[in-house]
């Protein structure tokens, strides 16, 4: 989930920028700071977007640098849990599958990939399902949904766990895959019903 934030916080403006246009130097600095940090309530800043309201500026003795106080507006993502997400699958290993969703990288686990008897393939590297002959292979574009969400201090230390084990999600294609498994499995369960003959039929008593 993208999010819009408003915030009051000091920028500082070091030596060498003083005198320029100071909305544009704060944005450059604001950028610095906040730009790809992570918070646990707001989620991870993708962008800065604005400088609003500006205060006086004040020097620090022996720094030599001016602090404004400033409205800073920015732009984070934070993943919820329960929301579908699409994304690239970024790797594939043994025990799962991992997808870009926003600035994240989270983990469908291998018992998560989809409803089927599935295979790891080094060679591809990638899985297959052994009975739809499903595949998923790094670069595929795929609907996840979010169950886990573990934001800690950074980005590479957060964690996010995903299922494509619920119906419309995985590959585009997943659901005419599941749609063609059904009819074929149709005509059996149709022939299992219609062997069962009545009980007078098979000389049993009533």
């Amino acid at each position: 989930m993208y999010i819009g934030y408003t915030v009051r916080d000091t920028v500082r403006v070091p030596p060498a920028d003083i005198g320029g246009e100071l909305k544009g130097v704060l944005l450059a600095q604001a950028r610095k700071a906040y730009e790809g940090a992570l918070d646990e309530d707001t989620g991870v800043v993708i962008a800065v977007t604005g400088v609003g309201n500006v205060g006086d500026g004040r020097i620090v003795p022996g720094d030599g640098a001016a602090y404004y106080e400033a409205d800073i507006s920015f732009l984070a993502y934070k993943p919820k849990i329960g929301e579908i997400v699409e994304g690239e699958i970024s790797d594939v290993t043994e025990f799962g599958a991992f997808i870009k969703t926003g600035p994240l990288e989270g983990l469908i686990h291998v018992s998560q990939i989809m409803d089927d008897y599935i295979n790891y393939d080094a060679k591809l590297p990638g899985f297959s399902g052994k009975e739809t002959a499903k595949k998923l292979i790094v670069k595929d574009t795929v609907l996840a949904r979010i169950v886990t969400v573990s934001l800690k201090g950074t980005i590479s230390s957060s964690k996010v766990g995903l299922t494509m084990r619920q119906p419309g999600l995985g590959k585009p294609e997943w659901p005419r895959i599941d749609d063609k498994e059904k009819a074929r499995k149709a005509p059996r369960m149709e022939r299992k019903q219609g062997d069962k003959k009545p009980a007078k039929d098979r000389g049993e008593k009533q």
